[in-house]
This record gives structure tokens, C-alpha cells and sequence, in this order.
């Protein structure tokens, strides 16, 4: 291991983190204070209340949309063009999350199952998604409705200047009365920049626009304790997504085994709302209806925090974690008390990234406490741990003396309560 620092690349050769990251705060600032203000929450605070609410993301699975059988379901599309239909002729503004892509591409292509390589899935996207927007035209039309499509890569809401390009997209065609319609772009999206579900897209696009509420919607009714045939019983109102979910098996893959998430991907979805100040409620397609109407159906999240800066809600859910750096008790009570991190309490490093990148740090145990932006490579580290700030600019010059990462560029995460089981 080496004891120094490689002085050849500094962070200030590298990138200017603090400028970079000031103007980025500036950026998000602004973003946030659009058209409804900082730090807001939604003002709808439970599920009777859905039919006041004035501009809702609705997010609709695969397994509600498509089969590998019969590609496009038909009867189901229209029933959920039907709803929203009538809901949009009310005035209520919707912006619709469709999956199933991928699916409606298979049959075309002849395809008799959902392919695992990235090329075949791009190539069955690009076709599926001409099929579902060709229905989505057509139907919504008989309710005097333009549709628009809006394709996203994770990249597009990580990169503020796309951020900002797609909070302009959507806002404008919501402006003109148009109903947008969005998917991850399948058909160009790498492993590397994909989401991997639309339940996050849906959540992050709820922010990004500042929505009343979230609904998620698939082929089952609600989150249960465990399953119903065995017993299990809906949990109608979640207020901790922490504590509230001990104990509950929640499943990775839908039954039809069309989608890419199950359950799981909606809770996180949900939790990723309800911090930043969006109720959301997770039932199925066959309950929209009902659900916009405010019965009492699904799971609903109440909010948990207030409207967050997009790039602290990207470091927390989105970010690419390049490394890991460990820290001692007194550093995880000073990232916990909203302080910078310092190279006097960190303990060891792993990963290989660069100034700038994004890294988790983890307590003596491994659980995992939060997110940063780093301001030194991986190379680097090494030689700084255990030292004081003012040791470091003694020994290797001022460009060492301030902290590994900066709290504006830190976010503490809450652990899933060990006793929350995901169910294969």
C-alpha cells in the first residue's frame, strides 16, 4: 500500500470538484424553486384525497400491458386509456409511465421468450415501442387527447443540462394539453446508463415535475405481509418504509415474468417519492379506477420528507458507486450530523475511482450510511488515512487539506430493516 499520495495527479489537475459542484447546487436550487416552490410537499396526505390532486404520475407494468403470447393486451390497454381518459377530461394533468416495450416486440421479432442479451432487447424495444405508441394514439384520441412520447435514459436524469432539457420536455407538453407518455429508451440505453425498471423512472419523473401523487401500478392488489394464499394481509398505509416493512416478503419478479422488477422496484420507487415529498400508491392495474377515485385500495406511502436538490435524490438512488470507504464510530456520528467526511475517520478504501466520483461509506460492520461525491482518487487515499486536515497540507500541500467529501455533496441513507426479506 502506498504511504503517499501520487502528487502527479492532484484533484485540482483532475477537476475543480467545488466549482463544479457549486455551480451544479446553484442549477438545483433553481430547478427546485420552479413553479412550486423548494422544499414543498405534496398537498394531498392520503388516498381519499387522490381525486384533488392536480398533476399525477401513473406508472403501468409490463405484466399489466403485454404477455410474450399474445404481445399487446388489447383489452387492458383500453381499460387503462378509459381511466385516464375520463380522469384527464377533469382537468387533471397525467403524465403516464408505460412499460412493456420490450414485450410487445417479441412476437414481431418471433420471439418465444424475453431475450437476456442487450442487443436483442434493444431490437425488440425499438419495435415495441412504435406498437404501444401507434395504441396509445389511437385510443386516447377518443377522448379528444394528443399523446406524446418521451424516451429516457438514466443518464438523462443524472447529467443536470439532460435534467433540465427533460423537466423542459414534459413541462411544455403538459402546457399544450398533450398527455406525455414515457419509457426508458430500451433501444439505445447500455447497461451501463440503464435504470432497469420504470418504477424508478416514475418516481424520479414525479419529482422532476413536481407531482401531486404516484401511482404504481401492476397485477397485484397491494403489499401484503407475506402472501395471501398463505395467509398474508394487505398493509393498507405505510408511514416508515423502514419500520413499517419488517417482517414483510417482498418479491423481486412479477408473476408473469414480463417485467424487470416486481414488487421490489415499487417499494423503492415509493420510498424514493414519499422522501421527496410525493404520496405514492401501489395497487394494480385493475384497481386504477378505483384508486384515482380514492378508495380505499393498494398500499399507499405517505410522504416522509419534503421535495429534495435533484442531485443529493441522483447520489442516493441513481449514482454509479465507483468505491467504498470505511469509517470509524466517530465518523459515521459526523456524516449523521450532517458533517464532512475526513480523512481522520476513515479506516480503509476500496474500488477504483477518481475526484468527483461518486463512493459509498460504509461503518466498521459494512452497513452501508451513505453516499458522497469523493474529492480524491482512489490512488490517493491510502496515504491520508487516519491523518488530520492540517497534517495533510503539512505534509503533502494545501490541495490535501480539506475534507474526503464535502457535506453538500454527502447523503445519509437509512438501512432495510434486517428483518425485511425479499422473496425470490
Amino acid at each position: 500500500m502506498s504511504e503517499q499520495p501520487h502528487r502527479e495527479k492532484t484533484p485540482t489537475e483532475t477537476i475543480d470538484v467545488s466549482a463544479v459542484e457549486q455551480q451544479a447546487s446553484k442549477s438545483a436550487i433553481q430547478l427546485s424553486t420552479e413553479s412550486r416552490g423548494k422544499n414543498r410537499r405534496s398537498a394531498i396526505t392520503s388516498r381519499e384525497q387522490l381525486p384533488k390532486a392536480r398533476r399525477v404520475v401513473v406508472k403501468v407494468g409490463s405484466s399489466s400491458l403485454t404477455s410474450i403470447e399474445n404481445s399487446i393486451d388489447e383489452n387492458a390497454l383500453r381499460g387503462i386509456v378509459d381511466a385516464l381518459g375520463r380522469v384527464k377530461a377533469q382537468g387533471v394533468e397525467i403524465v403516464f409511465v408505460s412499460s412493456g416495450a420490450i414485450t410487445a416486440g417479441l412476437q414481431p421479432l418471433g420471439l418465444s421468450r424475453r431475450p437476456k442479451d442487450l442487443s436483442t432487447k434493444q431490437a425488440a424495444a425499438s419495435v415495441g415501442q412504435g406498437l404501444l405508441i401507434s395504441r396509445y394514439t389511437e385510443y386516447f384520441a377518443r377522448y379528444h387527447v394528443t399523446v406524446g412520447q418521451v424516451l429516457l435514459t438514466a443518464e438523462d436524469l443524472m447529467r443536470h443540462s439532460q435534467y433540465k432539457n427533460a423537466h423542459r420536455q414534459i413541462e411544455r407538453l403538459l402546457d399544450l394539453g398533450i398527455l406525455p407518455i414515457v419509457n426508458e429508451n430500451d433501444a439505445v440505453a447500455t447497461h451501463e446508463i440503464k435504470f432497469g425498471d420504470n418504477d424508478r423512472i416514475a418516481a424520479l419523473v414525479a419529482h422532476l415535475i413536481k407531482a401531486d401523487a404516484l401511482l404504481l401500478l401492476s397485477d397485484v392488489d397491494a403489499l401484503y405481509t407475506k402472501p395471501p394464499q398463505d395467509g398474508g394481509e394487505r398493509i393498507a398505509t405505510v408511514t416508515d418504509p423502514i419500520t413499517d416493512l419488517e417482517g414483510v416478503e417482498i418479491g423481486t419478479i412479477g408473476r408473469a415474468g414480463v417485467g424487470s422488477g416486481g414488487m421490489v422496484t415499487k417499494v423503492e420507487a415509493a420510498r424514493i417519492a414519499a422522501a421527496s415529498g410525493i404520496p405514492a400508491l401501489v395497487t394494480s392495474a385493475a384497481n386504477i379506477e378505483r384508486a384515482l377515485a380514492g378508495e380505499d385500495v393498494g398500499t399507499w406511502f405517505a410522504t416522509t420528507g419534503g421535495r429534495r436538490n435533484v442531485r443529493l435524490l441522483w447520489l442516493a438512488h441513481l449514482a454509479d458507486i465507483k468505491g467504498t470507504l470505511t469509517l470509524d464510530d466517530g465518523a459515521v456520528d459526523a456524516i449523521r450530523g450532517r458533517r464532512s467526511l475526513l480523512a481522520a475517520g476513515v479506516t480503509a478504501v476500496s474500488g477504483t475511482f477518481t475526484a468527483g466520483d461518486p463512493v459509498s461509506m460504509v461503518d466498521s460492520e459494512g452497513s452501508e450510511v451513505g453516499h458522497g461525491l469523493v474529492n480524491y482518487g482512489s490512488d490517493e487515499i491510502p496515504g491520508m488515512l487516519g491523518k488530520r486536515t492540517d497534517e495533510l497540507g503539512e505534509e503533502f500541500g494545501e490541495d490535501y487539506a480539506r475534507e474526503l467529501v464535502h457535506v453538500d455533496n454527502l447523503v445519509n441513507l437509512r438501512r432495510r430493516s434486517a428483518r425485511t426479506k425479499l422473496k425470490q
